[in-house]
């Protein structure tokens, strides 16, 4: 009988290789050409594990760790690994002790063991246990059950997250990995072996460890260097979730099912409005402060934050003027570029850092400024009239990128200023070893806000998605932990609502668009919720900044 041989375009050239070869072994062959260890391949745009196979013509592109699907799948398994390394340990010491996955740290994930206490001894054998396996270069395999088998599966395991979560799957197969005979789910692709896993540290911190993984040299774990304050919000806002019952996906899904979302979007943004509110007591109790700085990254909510804030604020006598740091933009001919020549606005230098300065010190001072506002049409800065004087009583609110750089305001006291760094840190994980990104909430966010009111479709917002992260890398987050208050923004309910309006713009999407693969991901992943209705959400909701329908000009 005749082989089927297929052509095969790969980095422009065209290969023959038999029907059934397996991906694993055409990476190998191209392996020396990369310097980063291939995990997954592209085949005419479809992303696929290094265990299957040939089985037409097409295009091959090979996915490193280095990109940003070969990153998030060496994470994937390097954490599978990890857990399977508990079990070992557990089973030698004659323990019951399972890991939680909690949430994203530094470059590394935060965990914490059911009972055991991870001290630095037992760090040294989790680790040496990982190594060994990794070395001894065990196949992760891959295999379809059906749901009820999977539902099963995980309640035999006590893996009651996951049991929860597939019991409102409408797909009729579930993917479950192994590594040996221990058994797991993963949202994601995975490396096909341990072997592949050799890169990583685990450090104590808090009751817990991070498993710390490569970042841009992909052969070296990163260094740990931790934001504290950022933790203790993402574990206030993780144990509040616990406290409500809700803190995966599947319990979410349960008090859709069983009538009590309601109460749960009124407890939310309840516990949301308070915080605001104490907010604005703290700083009505600080009259030497004159600026409250608002920064954060992309579709944080900081614009209706920093509405409700002014309420609140005014709630406690005091006169908030909102100011956009935009406006302080120079002008677009100005305008610094970056490496490909197109104007960079994220940077510092994109704004005229000295006339703020001059405002905002003559401010200080009592003296009446006329403020400008920024042309987004025509690129140029003009005034029109708005006026500024401080008096006892008065507070300016500044939000923008740039709020927490020290070098924005360099002539400003610092007594006089209170900054706050927002994000959307969800408080929801998928299951006991999945968490969920808190990246892909804000896409979401953003992609329903820039179909509603920039017309930009939902390919175009995953397109520049990558340059925003780049932006809040350089811009943002190296200054949170300048920030005297942390507030979360995100809502423990959202992603559920988001779901309508973000699915019918994925799908969208062309399948041989590049943008296919991340839209593909990301139905899956809402695939998980249960869909809930807006039609509860309060006008004020910063929700309502992404879905529309809000009461504020956002």
């Amino acid at each position: 009988m005749e082989e089927t041989i297929y052509s095969i375009k790969i980095n422009g050239e065209e290969k023959k290789y038999l029907k059934g070869t397996p991906y694993q072994e055409i990476a190998a062959e191209y392996q020396p050409q990369y310097e980063d260890v291939i995990v997954l391949v592209l085949f005419n745009n479809r992303l696929r594990e290094l265990r299957r196979r040939v089985k037409g013509e097409g295009e091959l592109v090979f996915v490193t760790v280095r990109d940003k699907a070969g990153r998030k799948a060496y994470r994937r398994s390097v954490t599978f690994l990890m857990q399977r390394a508990v079990h070992n340990l557990a089973k030698d010491d004659g323990k019951q002790v399972t890991v939680k996955v909690a949430h994203s740290i530094s470059q590394g994930y935060y965990c914490k063991l059911n009972g055991d206490t991870p001290n630095p001894e037992y760090l040294s054998r989790l680790k040496a246990e990982m190594m060994r396996m990794a070395e001894e270069n065990i196949p992760i395999q891959k295999k379809s059950i059906s749901t009820d088998d999977a539902v099963e599966l995980f309640r035999n395991s006590g893996m009651h997250d996951k049991e929860r979560l597939f019991s409102y799957r409408r797909s009729s197969k579930v993917n479950i990995y192994s590594i040996g005979h221990y058994t797991d789910y993963f949202y994601g692709y995975m490396a096909p072996s341990t072997g592949y896993l050799k890169y990583f540290e685990l450090e104590p911190y808090e009751d817990g460890f991070v498993v710390m993984f490569p970042d841009k040299n992909t052969r070296v774990p990163a260094e740990f260097t931790p934001s504290h304050k950022l933790f203790h919000v993402l574990r206030e806002s993780a144990e509040w979730g616990e406290t409500m019952q809700i803190g995966t996906i599947g319990a979410l899904n349960d008090a859709v099912a069983q009538g009590r979302i309601r109460d749960v979007i009124l407890v939310a943004e309840a516990l949301m409005e308070r915080k605001i509110g104490t907010l604005a007591e703290q700083i009505a109790s600080q009259p030497d402060k004159k600026f409250v700085m608002i920064a954060g990254p992309s579709s944080s909510g900081k614009t209706t934050f920093s509405h409700r804030l002014s309420i609140q604020m005014m709630a406690q006598g005091l006169k908030p003027h909102p100011i956009a740091l935009d406006d302080y933009y120079v002008n677009r001919v100005d305008t610094p570029k970056d490496e490909n020549g197109n104007y960079n606005f994220e940077c510092l230098e994109a704004l005229d850092i000295e006339l703020f300065n001059h405002d905002m010190s003559a401010l200080l001072k009592g003296e009446r400024v006329e403020l400008p506002t920024y042309n987004f049409r025509t690129g140029k800065r003009e005034y029109k009239g708005i006026v500024k004087q401080l008096g006892k009583n008065d507070i300016l609110v500044l939000e923008g990128i740039h709020g927490l750089n020290g070098k924005l305001s360099y002539s400003l006291p610092e007594s006089s200023k209170l900054k706050i760094y927002i994000s959307a840190l969800t408080q929801l994980s998928i299951d006991e070893h999945n968490n969920l990104p808190t990246t892909d909430g804000r896409m979401i966010r953003r992609m329903v806000r820039d179909a509603r009111n920039r017309n930009i479709s939902a390919k175009e917002t995953i397109a520049m998605w990558d340059s925003v992260r780049r932006g809040e890398e350089q811009y943002i987050f190296p200054f949170q932990d300048e920030a005297d208050v942390m507030f979360n923004s995100a809502l423990i309910y959202e992603l559920a609502v988001l779901k309508q309006y973000a699915e019918p713009l994925l799908f969208q999407i062309d399948k041989n668009c590049p943008e296919y693969t991340e839209a593909k991901r990301l139905l899956k992943f809402l695939d998980y919720f249960l869909p809930v209705p807006s039609e509860d959400i309060e006008k004020n909701s910063i929700l309502r900044e992404f879905i529309g329908g809000s009461c504020f000009n956002v």
